[in-house]
């Protein structure tokens, strides 16, 4: 009796596992998407709101889901505190909550690539950098939607198979 919970333990967990990084295949495409809707909003509030940066992420954080709020939260309040540039703010809000998102490496450099023009060029510029920033997400939110294609139904599988193999191993 022990045997046979133990196994189920281990099939189950195994089937979890694989069932957490399905979710992460399909929440990094949606994330990109939310990213790249919030660099419209942020162009608009440069463009025609004439909003200053902090407020402008403020107000972002407000219309976005989380983990996203938080990274635009995160860098409201480190530029409203003082002391530090738009690009630092940036930097230390996306070191804090990166590990959150579903996203990768490309998405975080395109934001850290922002972060050296925004609060420090003119308003055009900024618009220009900002445009680019989504055009680069577009591609990355395609290259998201194709690896969850390919590898959201493989992961499910592959826990549930690997649970097993190790209960075969095992018993």
């Amino acid at each position: 009796m022990l045997k046979l919970i133990g196994a189920v333990l281990i099939l189950l967990s195994g089937t979890l596992a694989g069932f957490h990084q399905a979710a992460r295949f399909a929440a990094r495409p949606k994330q990109i998407r939310e990213l790249i809707l919030a660099m419209q909003r942020l162009e608009t509030e440069i463009s025609y709101g004439f909003t200053p940066l902090p407020d402008a992420f403020r107000k972002m954080s407000e219309q976005l889901g989380e983990p996203l709020r938080s990274i635009f939260r995160s860098s409201a309040i480190h530029m409203a505190s003082g002391g530090i540039t738009a690009q630092e703010s940036i930097q230390r809000s996306l070191h804090e909550n990166w590990k959150r998102t579903a996203m990768k490496t490309p998405e975080r450099d395109i934001l850290h690539q922002l972060s050296f023009t925004l609060g420090t060029s003119d308003r055009q510029d900024q618009i220009k950098h900002i445009a680019l920033a989504a055009q680069q997400l577009k591609h990355e939110e395609a290259v998201a939607r194709d690896e969850q294609a390919k590898y959201e139904k493989i992961s499910r599988s592959l826990g549930l198979l690997i649970g097993a193999l190790i209960v075969i191993l095992i018993f």
